[in-house]
């Protein structure tokens, strides 16, 4: 079963509603906030008769919804991108409330849904596929692109909003049906409201996603156990899945390096979302001639962050999601320290409400060093001492994740080795930046374990479409490929 702590969002279309549907049922979850535990919600979860007949209207809706022409659906599209400044505040302030991000993070995470329906808008005039030179006379062969149908989406607690932003906006310009904060906008456009629906449930739902044939596409975001069991479903039936589990990412430190670069770079990466992006820097590889310093300074750095309530505009690292976080980072401390790593910084719960945790450093582990290759959602960070570029590359593609990565160095030559074949085996490969922080113009997603799933820019489109070779012949003869004669 899939864990209850996922959130589950079907995104459909129904020809019959004007508003968006938000599908309860008797099963009631309580959302506490993480800065203080204080209750801040009650949601009633959707029973499986209800996920059922939202699926069906999904099914009829998506009729209404591939017939418009792509670059109409890109203007609602943009129509949404435009609701979601006029709420950015409002929203960001939820996202914070909810998930514990500092407020300045919620916002960041609502504005990642603007640019990718302003992406969106100018894709929506660009998808297609290229003609073809035909060895044949009087033959045209052709890509054609149609959407796959209807893409059920489950999202992680983390990026409530960015990560769901980052399939609808594209999956709607593609002609897909899929919800959010779009019925104002539909509704102004005499669209049915549920081009975009929400199922809010947990295990049960999240798996019938994963096994419904009618689900043309299951984009999955979370853990990479959890994924696993979403892929091994969705396979079972030949389903096609998108997926962005985990990632075991590293800052790569060389002797070259510009440290007033490196220090608020590893800073950021790893404390940042108190260490609970699937970006966020685990590892941070030095070089040996420059180890010293840069624990030293980061050290520092660490205990100058400024901490407190989320939505306070100067706090710059929040509390953990859950009370369940809380034991993970404690276990993962004790582990490090059995595994012989030093505590340099941090180590302990915080004494206040809410669920914060001191940030914290190791050193002195090895790089293969079981609790190293663990990745715990939570902010703790090892240092580890490399002499070689070829230690330290391969030390980065050792754990089974293969999300971010990034180095710092001023050499070109390693830059290219990096950037190449022999290099990172990522799917996110830096140079000079923290591992954290993607731009949503590029394709977002990883390697091995982290799943192979591509969001958000680029080319990532395609996986919400389905390609067909079209050969066509304009002429009055019927020659056959590669010269054969049936005769």
């Amino acid at each position: 079963m899939l864990s209850k702590r996922v959130k589950v969002f079907v995104h459909v279309l129904s020809k019959h509603d004007s508003a968006v549907i938000t599908i309860y049922s008797w099963l009631v979850v309580t959302s506490y906030c993480p800065a203080n535990n204080e209750p801040i919600a009650r949601v009633r979860q959707a029973t499986m008769a209800e996920y059922e007949e939202t699926v069906q209207k999904a099914r009829e809706a998506w009729k209404v919804w591939t017939d418009i022409p792509a670059p109409k659906r890109g203007e609602i599209v943009r129509q949404i991108g435009d609701a979601l400044r006029r709420k950015i505040k409002v929203l960001g302030s939820l996202v914070s409330l909810e998930m514990g991000k500092i407020y300045v993070e919620g916002v960041g995470e609502v504005q990642e849904y603007v640019d990718v329906c302003d992406y969106a808008v100018g894709l929506s005039r660009m998808i297609g596929g290229p003609v073809l030179p035909s060895e044949r006379p009087g033959h045209a062969l052709i890509e054609q692109w149609n959407p796959v149908g209807l893409v059920g989406i489950i999202t992680a607690f983390n990026f409530p909003v960015a990560v769901y932003g980052w399939n609808n906006a594209i999956a709607l310009i593609c002609g897909n049906v899929c919800l959010w904060i779009v019925a104002e906008v539909l509704e102004q456009n005499n669209l049915p409201g549920a081009i975009c629906s929400m199922t809010c449930g947990g295990a049960d739902i999240g798996t019938a996603i994963a096994k419904d044939e009618r689900v043309d596409l299951v984009s999955f975001t979370g853990s990479t156990h959890v994924g696993k069991q979403v892929a091994l479903m969705v396979q079972e039936r030949f389903g096609r899945q998108l997926l962005e589990l985990g990632g075991n990412n590293a800052i790569i430190v060389f002797e070259d390096a510009d440290l007033n670069l490196v220090v608020p770079s590893a800073l950021f990466a790893s404390v940042g979302t108190a260490g609970q992006r699937c970006t966020t820097t685990r590892r941070l590889m030095l070089h040996e001639s420059v180890h010293d310093e840069v624990v030293e300074r980061l050290a520092k750095a660490y205990k100058q962050v400024r901490f407190g309530d989320p939505w306070d505009r100067n706090t710059l690292y929040g509390p953990l999601h859950t009370k369940q976080a809380v034991q993970q980072y404690l276990a993962a401390i004790e582990q490090a320290k059995q595994q012989g790593g030093t505590l340099v910084c941090g180590g302990k719960v915080m004494d206040r409400p809410g669920n914060y945790v001191e940030p914290t450093i190791f050193t002195g582990l090895a790089h293969d060093a079981p609790i190293v290759h663990t990745e715990t959602f939570v902010p703790i960070l090892y240092v580890i001492k490399f002499k070689t570029e070829e230690e330290a590359f391969a030390w980065n593609n050792e754990v089974k994740q293969g999300l971010s990565s990034s180095i710092f160095t001023k050499d070109m030559g390693r830059v290219f080795r990096w950037l190449g074949p022999k290099g990172s085996d990522c799917g996110i490969v830096n140079v000079n930046i923290p591992t954290s922080g993607a731009e949503i113009g590029g394709a977002f997603g990883g390697e091995k374990h982290t799943g192979g799933g591509r969001e958000s820019g680029s080319d990532s489109w395609k996986q919400y479409m389905r390609r067909s070779t079209c050969t066509i012949n304009y002429s009055k003869d019927l020659p056959l490929a590669q010269g054969i004669k049936f005769e």
